[in-house]
């Protein structure tokens, strides 16, 4: 069973995940199905309809996209192939038979600029309807992808989310590849001191909590007690951080020296693709729906690092 068994709610729909070997179908494989692409292609309408034929869900959460941000960039019609097409195609099979689609999505569909040019430290938090504007080819394809899915199915749901992380215990459930928190944690073995990002401001996000929330949207609604059909909403974690105030906080939680990271600015770390300057993002729209807010950041961190940071030690504290 799969990590997201923790977050079982009663009166729990049949759910299809797709992408299932990322963060978020991991994190769900528990309670739902959580194909890999060798199952469920998204970009293949004869592969989304087996498996819709195959699993019979009453709910679809469609967690499948071409995630590298700084890869699109040379790739764009590789990013849009899945984010926005695929993602248009599963909407449209869905609809057709009837069945609910929550569609995850990213803060890149922002322009990345501090509202009003203010201090990001204090500048509102981002709302569905603020403008999107997004700066990248992976932000474009992914808006395309959002507009897409309710052009197709008006009942879908759109969850946008930010900074999305498990941390170290990927090594514990065998979840491939990496994050930032778990970059931090495996960089804290290996070198004595990190420069880090310090002028990119937005609202880390555990996976686990993500999935939960996500899994008490849909009990909440089995039960009448709310009702997102066709909305769009911001499910994060609660407050804001840098890059490098989440470094060492999550060196802080592991029980390392935070002051061994110092910070930098972007411009000393070029990318193909700029990252936003902000995507705080509101829970607002989440908390308007009916739905407890998620977590605040800090207090997931300490949850995603504490079980490793023991384990690390041998059972003790350092």
């Amino acid at each position: 069973m799969g990590s997201g068994d923790s977050y079982r709610p009663t009166g729990l729909v049949r759910i299809l995940v797709t992408g299932g070997r990322g963060q978020l179908g991991h994190a769900l494989s528990g309670v739902a199905h959580a194909p890999g692409r060798g199952e469920l292609n998204i970009t293949d309408h004869a592969s989304i309809a087996a498996a819709l034929e195959r699993h019979d869900p009453e709910v679809v959460i469609n967690a499948a996209a071409y995630t590298d941000v700084d890869g699109a960039e040379s790739d764009e019609a590789g990013a849009r192939a899945i984010n926005t097409d695929g993602a248009g195609s599963l909407a449209v099979a869905c609809r057709d038979r009837g069945i609910r689609l929550i569609h995850i999505s990213t803060d890149y569909v922002f322009s990345g600029e501090v509202p009003g040019g203010g201090d990001p430290a204090t500048a509102p938090a981002l709302q569905p309807d603020d403008p999107a504007a997004p700066r990248t080819a992976y932000g474009r394809t992914k808006l395309a992808g959002e507009q897409s899915v309710l052009s197709a199915h008006p009942e879908a749901t759109i969850v946008r989310t930010a900074w999305l992380y498990t941390g170290p215990n990927r090594e514990k459930i065998d979840l491939a590849g990496s994050d930032f928190v778990a970059t931090m944690v495996r960089l804290e073995r290996e070198r004595d001191q990190l420069t880090v990002v310090d002028d990119q401001w937005g609202s880390p996000t555990s996976t686990q909590a993500l999935a939960g929330g996500l899994l008490e949207m849909l009990a909440a609604e089995k039960a009448g007690r709310v009702d997102t059909r066709g909305l769009t909403l911001h499910a994060a974690g609660g407050g804001r951080a840098t890059w490098c105030e989440l470094a060492r906080e999550a060196f802080r939680r592991y029980g390392a020296d935070p002051d061994r990271i110092r910070p930098c600015s972007s411009s000393e770390f070029p990318r193909p693709a700029p990252r936003p300057t902000f995507s705080v993002l509101s829970d607002a729209s989440w908390r308007a729906a009916g739905l407890a807010p998620l977590p605040d950041w800090r207090a997931d961190l300490s949850a995603a690092i504490a079980e490793h940071a023991h384990r690390a030690r041998g059972g003790r504290d350092r």
